[in-house]
């Protein structure tokens, strides 16, 4: 698989420096957090790619059936596709540990690859992630860390099943940490802290 199979946006950075992939939600697109991501790694090479399904005009990284109901082949396709992209892209860039980071759908993509491609990403930060299955358990243990952050009172993403997702990776093996806020499906202040604070131990 290139590097380039999906549309996206790329920074290098330095020789050995971490790689972080940053995914959008449903409607964004490879704009939508790649400043961010810069500004969280200064050093790190960014790479920031757009779904590539349509939705009515919306960009997503895989296909559902209804609010909540996943089409679980375009998933695991999207998945591999996913996963080919970014070992292509650490490989070209000669990077060092893969992080990831992605809000809503885009944290939905980078979940389905940390349950399914577990060691890939050594850290990952889902914003607002909805899994509405209970994920197979991992046939091979990766201890990552992973930062789950929600809002108390989402419409799309309920306290119970992302306690359930929180559950599943520290079952997993993973380091796991929550940030919620008592609001709904949007990024607030205390969650980009959590953020800055989760992946400070990269920073130089």
């Amino acid at each position: 698989m290139s590097h380039e199979s999906y549309v996206h946006r790329a920074k290098a950075g330095a020789p050995g420096a971490p790689i972080i992939v940053v995914f959008h939600g449903t409607g964004g697109d490879e704009n939508q957090f790649f400043d961010f991501g810069s500004c969280l790694l200064p050093d790190a090479t960014v790479i920031s790619p757009r779904g590539d399904i349509s939705e009515h005009g919306a960009a997503r990284f895989f296909r559902r059936k209804a609010e909540g109901i996943y089409d679980c082949e375009d998933l695991a396709r999207a998945t591999n596709r996913m996963s080919e992209f970014v070992i292509a892209n650490k490989e070209h860039y000669g990077a060092g540990p893969v992080i990831g980071l992605g809000f809503s759908n885009g944290a939905n993509i980078l979940a389905s690859i940390l349950i399914h491609k577990p060691g890939l990403f050594e850290t990952a930060v889902l914003m607002h992630p909805l899994m509405p299955f209970e994920p197979k358990e991992r046939t091979e243990k990766a201890a990552g860390r992973v930062l789950i952050t929600a809002g108390e009172r989402d419409p799309i993403a309920s306290v119970e099943l992302t306690q359930t997702l929180a559950d599943y990776f520290r079952r997993s093996g993973d380091e796991v940490s929550l940030e919620w806020h008592p609001g709904g499906h949007e990024i607030r202040s205390n969650e980009i802290e959590a953020a800055k604070q989760f992946l400070s131990q990269y920073r130089n």
